[in-house]
């Protein structure tokens, strides 16, 4: 299933494999990737989470015990906890977006989704992201699940990443383009 899709392969892609089947055969696909989308919430919200779960100056034991304490906090439990922690005790925690992007694409290729990546310089009303969303399905004829990213560096517009298809509307890219075709005018 992982080598299907290059955005699940690699250590991550393993990952969320062996986390996909375990959920699917528990039955739990829905609830793991509630969890996994709120530690995701948690680790864009938290510098210092970011860096706990980054940083290689943290030894595992360390990682651990603050980890652990962040997910009884959150209220995140069962088997999305449990691979946490063993991402952790294996060294592997400063991977934990890979893996959580890995398994939002094997839940949404079960589901018969299609997932979008979309990158906007400031975040979107939910008119304008169900529009969005409405426009990405009358493209594939298919549920789109979007994965959206605040990156303010590009200025406005946005870009859209649908498999292996991109749409680069970004105000930068259109600022890069003009200063390139200028300097090839002068």
């Amino acid at each position: 299933m992982a080598a299907e899709d290059p955005s699940v392969s690699g250590v991550s892609g393993r990952y969320a494999t062996a986390l996909f089947e375990l959920a699917r055969d528990q039955k739990a696909v829905d609830a793991v990737k509630s969890d996994l989308d709120k530690f995701d919430a948690l680790l864009n919200e938290s510098a210092d989470l970011k860096r706990l779960v980054r940083s290689p100056v943290f030894s595992a034991d360390a990682q651990a015990k603050a980890l652990a304490a962040v997910l009884e906090k959150a209220g995140i439990a069962g088997t999305s906890a449990n691979l946490l922690m063993v991402l952790t005790a294996n060294r592997r925690l400063f991977a934990v977006t890979d893996v959580i992007r890995a398994y939002r694409a094997l839940v949404a290729r079960f589901k018969g989704e299609a997932s979008a990546d979309v990158t906007v310089a400031e975040p979107l009303s939910d008119k304008t992201l169900d529009s969005l969303k409405a426009a990405l399905q009358s493209v594939t004829g298919k549920d789109v699940a979007l994965n959206v990213k605040v990156d303010p560096s590009i200025i406005g517009g946005l870009v859209v990443k649908l498999g292996s298809r991109m749409v680069d509307s970004s105000l930068r890219t259109k600022l890069n383009s003009i200063k390139h075709a200028m300097k090839e005018a002068g």
